[in-house]
């Protein structure tokens, strides 16, 4: 990807004790939050850097995070937030990067509490969007009924888009019952097509690669949502 490198954040932690002064500043490749509460949190570098990045999420201390327009936040991922680590080797590099991905305990558990989380909401993804909802809340739905529900749900301002880098998050506001009830009354208004035969609905198919690649085919807004 071209200027991927003007697509990147940075994330910075201090620590100051009476015997040490710590600072240390990480790549972002991927972020989503909500305000000081970050959710997605995806960085590179060194091992020293990435593993004290690591050991202060899990102490829960905060960062500040500065997005590629230059906007900064100071943000945590707050108690029981989960890091996978990984590894990438660039081309004629005689070390290796250390990878981290790390996300709260709200994002651990999409779905539930209310809260679906997106990495992508746009046009191109409003299908992998309602395709996402029904399969984290186990909806028996149709594919072609997010236009409706989901367009409802947009005029009531249930979908509300988050901070982000390398992707344009949104978080739907809904439970599952939230949902049956929205779908009960499009249906009695014959809003919501039913499928023309008996048999299982089939949804399109999507891979974690495509919901990551998406962000590449169309300008993304990498920053702090304006309030």
């Amino acid at each position: 990807m071209q200027n991927a490198h003007l697509r990147l954040g940075r994330l910075q932690y201090t620590r100051n004790t009476e015997k040490t002064n710590t600072q240390i500043s990480v790549h972002v490749d991927h972020y989503i939050g909500n305000g000081e509460q970050a959710h997605l949190l995806s960085v590179f570098g060194g091992d020293a850097e990435v593993g004290a990045i690591r050991a202060a999420i899990y102490e829960k201390h905060t960062f500040t995070v500065t997005f590629p327009n230059g906007a900064s936040k100071h943000v945590g991922l707050g108690p029981d937030a989960a890091c996978y680590n990984g590894s990438l080797s660039l081309q004629g590099a005689k070390r290796m990067l250390r990878h981290l991905v790390a996300v709260s305990a709200s994002l651990a558990a999409n779905g539930s509490a209310g809260q679906t989380f997106i990495m992508n909401l746009e046009q191109a993804t409003k299908e992998l969007t309602w395709a996402t909802v029904v399969s984290l809340l186990g909806l028996p739905a149709d594919p072609r009924w997010g236009n409706v529900i989901l367009g409802e749900m947009r005029q009531e301002k249930l979908i509300r888009r988050l901070d982000g880098i390398g992707c344009d998050p949104a978080v739907v506001i809904g439970t599952r019952e939230d949902f049956m009830k929205r779908m009960e009354q499009a249906r009695s208004m014959n809003l919501l097509p039913f499928p023309e035969k008996h048999g299982p609905i089939v949804w399109p198919q999507y891979t974690i690669r495509d919901a990551l690649a998406l962000h590449e085919k169309h300008e993304v807004r990498s920053g702090p949502v304006s309030v």
